[in-house]
């Protein structure tokens, strides 16, 4: 399935030793998509760099662009849903526009989308996303 994994979801499960790094690996093996936009792909090299370092990120970024199971997401609308952190407006568009089955987030900022029916898309945190796997 077509998923949009907010960067926290990643950071949690790029780790080998995580236990949720079986998302991660459901990515790598194909049994899940990972859809991506540019910003997206900036955001989480930054991010992942804070919390790592150089190396580490650029190799987790070569990790999702050269992996065939990544989709690369050309978002041409912005719905801006999401006022109280508008930077996670981005993995919203690119999940309308992938037509992906979840955002995969614990961020709360994302509980406003339960309240709007368009464009409806369902946020799941990575626990219940550990479940389907």
């Amino acid at each position: 399935m077509r998923l949009v994994l907010d960067t926290n979801s990643v950071l949690q499960s790029i780790a080998h030793w995580s236990r949720y790094h079986e998302l991660w690996l459901s990515i790598l093996d194909g049994r899940n998509q990972l859809c991506v936009t540019t910003e997206i792909l900036n955001e989480y090299a930054e991010v992942i760099e804070r919390k790592t370092n150089a190396q580490f990120s650029s190799l987790a970024i070569e990790v999702i662009i050269n992996n065939p199971n990544t989709l690369f997401i050309n978002t041409f609308y912005n719905f801006n849903l999401i006022q109280q952190d508008p930077d996670d407006n981005k993995f919203v568009d690119c999940a309308v526009a992938a037509g992906a089955k979840f955002i995969v987030s614990n961020d709360h900022h994302y509980d406003i989308l339960k309240d709007i029916e368009f464009p409806r898309i369902e946020v799941i945190p990575i626990e219940q996303m550990m479940k389907l796997l």
